[in-house]
Parts: structure tokens; C-alpha cells; sequence
């Protein structure tokens, strides 16, 4: 409101003449609905400066027109602000409407006016958060400008804070979101989106780190660089002079910034950091301590997402050879089977006796010939979907058989592997399993691939096997056996029955053999034959073997009590003579049931000697310091040396029912004959099985072989019925 009096307030002041123009200024808005007060107040501030900056004034008449200026220019630092224009309370609603409807709780309100008595002071600035009240009476120059440097001052203060209050939600904001991260390209383009936000320019840029070498690798970026992603920043697509600034941050550990790019340096507890943004940035000292408080946390969410990287790399990537491990494959075959043709092919792949390597050239070697077999199959990545490294020395690859034939990748294997100093052939068994019996799962399809790789190892006279359906029916029904062979055994359905071995020559029963039964009902069992490999395979061979002993045990002292002194003869298996201490097991077992340690024979194969000569060695010397008997069973059908027979302590050889069975029409008896000749030579017992003619038991006889067992005298029995037996033979 217009007042004639309005000159009054610069009296006796003088005005500087000319005042020098500053470059920066703050911004003060005048609101007054007389002409005057604004010419009158400009002058009056025309050479005021604070910190460097001048004035800059914008004039509104009315409450509207206040409101609008300050709706569009929202750095305006100032008003000076008329009580009385259009109304006697335009100017309080002006205050009221800059609060509450423009959410300007920065800019500085100073009301001015002619006629005090329309809003009491203290009323007024409670409640319309205004920074100060004035009559214009009291607005001298210099007390004008002294309420203008006290209204700036407080504007800088709530700037500040405002500033800092904002660019902390903006770091608690980013802060959640980048923690939040588990993959380092994301986190890398969160980070740098909420740099950029500080410092107000394009939000193109990437994060940078070291590897184990300490050379800079690109995580990740943003612009034209979102497609880099773990790439050395040698081979990266930035420019020269952005590629030396970030060096300079990582050799310097500091802040590099010039016109064109900024890059920003930070150390997390397990790594070196730069985050590098192209383009105009400003960098403003009051926000420097919220930026360095957001690469803390960018630091913690890159060493977080790296660590579980390699967390991943260990649980999915194989440390020797770099390909995929088991999970890794597993992982990636699952993928490929959602896009697959009919003419994708999965292979394994097993270095044939490479435990034997291992042995004979030493684990280094073994270890190298492994990463030499890796880098051969991954040579050919452009033929092959996937190359892993499943086990010790099995490899799986996943190809096309257009891309690269099978027939192709067995001739990439034939030519020698190079080890240090060694050149090695290797012989490979393949196991395949092909697109149209591709499971439904990674691991059914594996699985399939391993039953057929079974299969070839079985068959000596081919190097390799295709998956048929056929295959998985017979391995389910193996593991159904097995299931079933683990329940009986533990309701104790199995049996031990006893076949009678007799003096050829008196035909009178001596001892006996104990032999395994699985009955299934109905009077019918399952073969030996099938289920002793079942029980090797499932690790119960050791455990039923033990059990078996002590049925033999038990069996020979109740004879024994009732006046009968026989002998039992049990059948060892390689995995119960491996163990160290099975020697001292059977001497504890026979203690344990009161048997004398010459009434309980062990019989072993040929294949138990061949296996571990020197541990075997000392298991049968330690037998014989117990007093127990061994004998060779099944002998002549192995490979066992005469030199290990010569040496190592046995007592008695058992000639296989193969050299008896075809006497004497298709068989003359020579080998018979001559496992008879050898063993009286090293005054070693002899016992023939499977006599079941006169002819045959004739022949035995007439050869010098003095003991035998077969149909010809007995079928194996059970408990009840050998006693019968021995009854009747009294």
C-alpha cells in the first residue's frame, strides 16, 4: 500500500554513486502495490553485497502475482513482502499460500508495513513462519540492509540444511536399492544413476575395478557403455583421455575431474574402485561428504555382489581346469534344454586307468594332462554348447552332431596330450545320450549319459555306448533290488545254508562250505550272482560279510557241542579284505563265539591277491599268526601270478567247477590235473568243486585230488537240514 510518507525511510543516507556489478547474485523478490517502495527499495540495497554476490530484484504488485513469480523462479532467496495491497491481509496470504501451497519452506519472508496495527508481530511470525516483521517506518538503509543480511544468512542456513536433509534421503535411498543387488551389472547402473544425481549431469558413465592382477576391468555401465560387462578397460569401447583419468584415480587413490568426465575413487573393505562419468558435472564442496557416504555403500554392495561371484565361480566353476564343474553344468544344461533340436547330442567323457597315471607319473602330471584334456575340448567352443569338468577325470560336453560329429570329437582326442616332459596317449570311454532321450531335467538327461557310460565300461570290446530306454528300466530295476536287499538284510530274511565238503576217499563229510541265501519266496532265490555285486555296490558287502561269518560261527560251535567236529569254509570279498583290520576282525569274531581259529577257513578269489599285493600280504600273514586257514577260491579262472602263490602263505586251492563239469566228455581233466600236480608240489591242500558224476569223482581221485563238494554228494542245505545230513553220514 502506497504511502506519501514513503521517502522518510532513507533520510539523511547517502547512496554510493556507480556501484561496481557484482557476477553472482541473489535473488529478492519485492512485493508492494506502490511503484515507489520498489524504486525506492532497490536503490537503497543497490550496492549491497554479501559474499561476493550483488542483488538481483523481481517486482510483484499483488498477492497473485507474488505467488506466480515464486511458483516459476524457485531460487529466489528473499521477499520483501507488503502487509496491506489488495487487501488488508494480502500479504499474510501471500506467506500462508508460498508455505503451504508451494512447499517453499526456504525462501525469506520480511514483511513490511505502513500501518502496524493490523497484525500484531509475535501473532504473525508464529504463524506464518516468517523471518522477520518490520514497520516501514523502521527501515532506515542501513537497517535494511542489515534485515537483508540477516534474511540471506538464514536463507544459506535452510538451504544448507535442506540441501543436506535431501542429499541424505538421496544416499539412504540409493544405499537400500544398491545393497539390495546380488548381480554386479545392475548395481553398477543403480550406482551410477544416483551418482549422477549429485552431481546434476548425463547419468553416462561405468564402475570400474581390479582383478586378482590388479588390472582394471569395467563391472558395468550405463549409456553407450551398457552392453560392457567384466571387460578389461584396455579393450573397452571408452575413450583415451577417459581410460588415463581412470588409471590416474586407481595409481593416484583420488578424485579426478575435468571438463569432460569425472571419475570418482573409493576403497571397500576388500577392493579398489572408480566410478568414471562422462559429460558436464558439477561438483559442490557442501555435498562431497553424502557422495563420499554413497560410494561407501556402493563399496559394500560391490564387495558383497563380488563375493558371492566368487562363491558362484567355486560352487560353479572348476578351479583346476576353469570349465564348468558338476552344479555349473547342471545349471547350463538346464538352460540349453529349453532350446534344443534333434540333433544335440551329450556326451561324458572318461580318461580310461587314469588313477594308474596318478600313481605311475605322480598327481602333478595327472594334473596337468587334465587341463590339457580341458583346453582340447574347449578349443572347440564354437562347436560345443557347453564343456565341464564333472568329476576327477570325467568330462562332459553338450554339442550338435552337425556342428561336431561324435565321430569327429573322438578323433580330437586321439592324438597325444603333452604333460611337462611326458607324451601321453589316452583312451577314452564315451557315454552319449542323444536329443530325442533328453529328460524332462539337467540331471535326468546327466543321468541317463552316466547309465550309458556304464555301459561302455562294461563292454570291453567297444569305447563307447548310446543311451537306450531300455537302460534306465534295467537300472531301476538294480535299485529296486538294492532297496529291497538292504530291507531284507535288515528284517533278517537272508540265509546262510552249507554245502558239505567230504574226504573223497572215505566219502565221509569233514567240513563245509557257508553259503549266501536270498530267498524270495515260494521256495525260490535270487543267484548270488546277482545280488553279491548289488551289495558291493550299495556298501553293504562288508556289513552282510561280517554277518555271515558269525553265522558260520555260531553254526560251527553249536556242531561242536553236539560232538561234531567240522571245519567251515567262508567267502571273503575284496572291499572285507581291504580293510586294515580285518584280520584282527575275524580273530575277535572267532574269540567271541569260542571257536578255535583252525575250525573257520576264509576263501578268496584271485582277484582279492591281484588287488594290493603288499596290503594283502600282510592281511594273510596276519591270518596265519592267528592260526586261521585261507584258501584260493575259484582257482585258474583269475590271473593271479604263481610267484604271489609261491609267496604268499595259503593252505588250501579250490578248483573251479569250470575244470570239473566237462570230465570227462568234453574235458580231459588236464587242468584239473595239473592245479592237483601244483598244489602237491607246495604241500598245499587241493578240494575240487561241482563233482555231481561217478565219472568225475573218479577222475578226481585217480589225479591225486583228495577233497571235493558238489550235488554228487550234497546240495547246500539249510541249518536244519545239514544236521540231517551229518546224522545220516554218522
Amino acid at each position: 500500500m502506497s504511502s506519501p510518507s514513503s521517502d522518510f525511510i532513507f533520510l539523511n543516507e547517502e547512496f554510493d554513486e556507480e556501484p561496481a556489478k557484482p557476477q553472482e547474485f541473489w535473488d529478492v523478490l519485492i512485493v508492494d502495490d506502490d511503484s515507489e517502495i520498489h524504486s525506492v527499495t532497490e536503490l537503497a540495497l543497490s550496492n549491497f553485497e554479501l559474499n561476493g554476490k550483488g542483488l538481483r530484484f523481481h517486482h510483484a504488485f499483488n498477492g497473485t502475482q507474488a505467488v506466480d513469480i515464486l511458483r516459476d523462479n524457485p531460487l529466489i532467496s528473499v521477499v520483501l513482502l507488503d502487509v496491506v495491497m489488495e487487501s488488508d491481509d494480502a500479504g499474510l496470504i501471500v506467506a500462508k499460500r508460498v508455505r503451504e501451497e508451494l512447499k517453499n519452506h526456504v525462501v525469506r519472508i520480511v514483511l513490511r508495513t505502513g500501518q502496524p496495527g493490523y497484525a500484531p508481530e509475535e501473532q504473525i511470525i508464529r504463524q506464518y513462519d516468517i523471518n522477520d516483521y518490520r514497520t516501514k517506518t523502521e527501515l532506515t538503509r542501513s537497517k535494511l540492509a542489515t534485515t537483508m543480511v540477516t534474511a540471506l544468512r538464514s536463507h544459506q542456513q535452510v538451504t544448507q540444511l535442506s540441501l543436506q536433509s535431501h542429499a541424505l534421503s538421496q544416499v539412504l535411498l540409493a544405499s537400500e536399492q544398491i545393497l539390495n543387488f546380488s548381480q554386479l551389472l545392475p548395481l553398477s547402473r543403480a550406482a551410477i544413476k544416483h551418482l549422477a544425481h549429485f552431481t546434476a549431469g548425463p547419468q553416462q558413465g561405468v564402475v570400474c575395478g581390479l582383478d586378482d592382477d590388479g588390472v582394471e576391468i569395467v563391472y558395468g555401465g550405463t549409456g553407450e557403455y551398457q552392453n560392457l560387462h567384466h571387460q578389461h578397460l584396455e579393450e573397452s569401447a571408452l575413450t583415451a583421455s577417459v581410460k588415463e583419468q581412470i588409471k590416474a584415480s586407481f595409481k593416484l587413490a583420488q578424485h579426478q575431474h575435468n571438463e569432460h568426465s569425472v571419475s570418482f575413487f573409493f576403497r571397500a573393505k576388500q577392493q579398489q574402485y572408480v566410478i568414471c562419468l562422462e559429460g558436464e558435472h558439477i561438483i559442490e564442496h557442501a555435498l562431497m561428504q553424502y557422495i563420499d557416504l554413497l560410494l561407501t555403500n556402493v563399496g559394500v554392495g560391490l564387495d558383497n555382489v563380488l563375493l558371492v561371484d566368487r562363491l558362484r565361480n567355486v560352487a560353479f566353476k572348476d578351479s583346476l581346469t576353469g570349465l564348468c564343474s558338476r552344479n555349473g553344468f547342471i545349471a547350463a544344461l538346464e538352460r540349453l534344454q529349453k532350446n534344443t533340436n534333434a540333433h544335440d547330442y551329450l556326451v561324458l567323457i572318461d580318461i580310461a586307468r587314469f588313477a594308474d597315471i596318478n600313481e605311475g607319473l605322480s598327481h602333478d602330471i595327472g594334473n596337468l594332462l587334465l587341463v590339457a584334456v580341458a583346453q582340447r575340448l574347449q578349443a572347440q567352443h564354437q562347436q560345443t554348447q557347453v564343456v565341464a569338468r564333472l568329476g576327477a577325470d570325467l568330462f562332459a560336453v553338450v554339442s550338435n552332431e552337425e556342428q561336431l560329429p561324435f565321430a569327429q570329437l573322438q578323433q580330437l582326442l586321439r592324438a597325444p596330450f603333452i604333460a611337462a616332459e611326458h607324451q601321453l596317449h589316452l583312451n577314452f570311454t564315451f557315454g552319449l545320450c542323444t536329443q530325442p532321450h533328453f529328460d524332462s531335467s539337467a540331471l535326468g538327461t546327466l543321468k541317463r549319459a552316466s547309465i550309458a557310460l556304464s555301459h561302455a565300461k562294461a563292454d570291453i570290446s567297444h569305447s563307447y555306448c548310446y543311451f537306450d530306454k531300455q537302460m534306465e528300466e534295467q537300472v531301476s530295476h538294480r535299485l529296486a533290488m538294492i532297496r529291497r536287499l538292504r530291507e531284507d538284510f535288515a528284517d533278517g530274511k537272508l540265509e546262510v545254508w552249507y554245502q558239505p565238503q567230504v574226504d573223497l576217499a572215505t566219502a565221509q563229510p569233514y567240513g563245509c562250505e557257508a553259503l549266501l541265501r536270498w530267498p524270495i519266496g515260494q521256495g525260490q532265490f535270487i543267484s548270488p550272482a546277482v545280488f553279491v555285486p548289488l551289495a558291493e555296490d550299495a556298501g553293504m558287502i562288508i556289513e552282510i560279510g561280517q554277518w555271515v561269518l558269525e553265522q558260520a560261527c555260531a553254526k560251527q560251535r553249536e556242531l561242536a557241542q553236539h560232538g561234531v567236529d567240522m571245519q567251515i569254509s567262508v567267502n571273503v570279498s575284496v572291499p572285507q579284505f581291504k580293510a586294515s583290520d580285518y584280520a584282527q576282525s575275524v580273530a575277535q569274531t572267532l574269540a567271541r563265539f569260542a571257536v578255535p581259529s583252525d575250525k573257520i577257513e576264509l576263501e578268496i578269489t584271485e582277484s582279492v591277491v591281484m588287488d594290493e599285493v603288499e596290503q594283502v600280504t600282510r592281511t594273510l600273514n596276519e591270518l596265519k599268526s592267528y592260526g586261521i586257514d585261507v584258501a584260493i577260491d575259484d582257482f585258474g579262472t583269475g590271473f593271479c601270478s604263481l610267484s604271489y602263490l609261491h609267496k604268499l602263505p595259503f593252505d588250501r586251492l579250490k578248483i573251479d567247477r569250470a575244470f570239473v563239469k566237462g570230465i570227462p566228455e568234453q574235458d580231459n581233466g588236464e587242468i584239473a590235473e595239473l592245479v592237483v600236480s601244483l598244489a602237491n608240489r607246495m604241500n598245499l591242500r587241493v578240494i575240487a568243486e561241482g563233482i555231481e558224476t561217478e565219472q568225475q569223482l573218479q577222475f578226481l581221485k585217480s589225479i591225486g585230488c583228495h577233497e571235493g563238494q558238489g550235488y554228487y554228494y550234497a546240495q547246500p542245505l539249510d541249518g536244519k537240514k545239514l544236521d540231517t545230513y551229518l546224522k545220516l553220514s554218522n
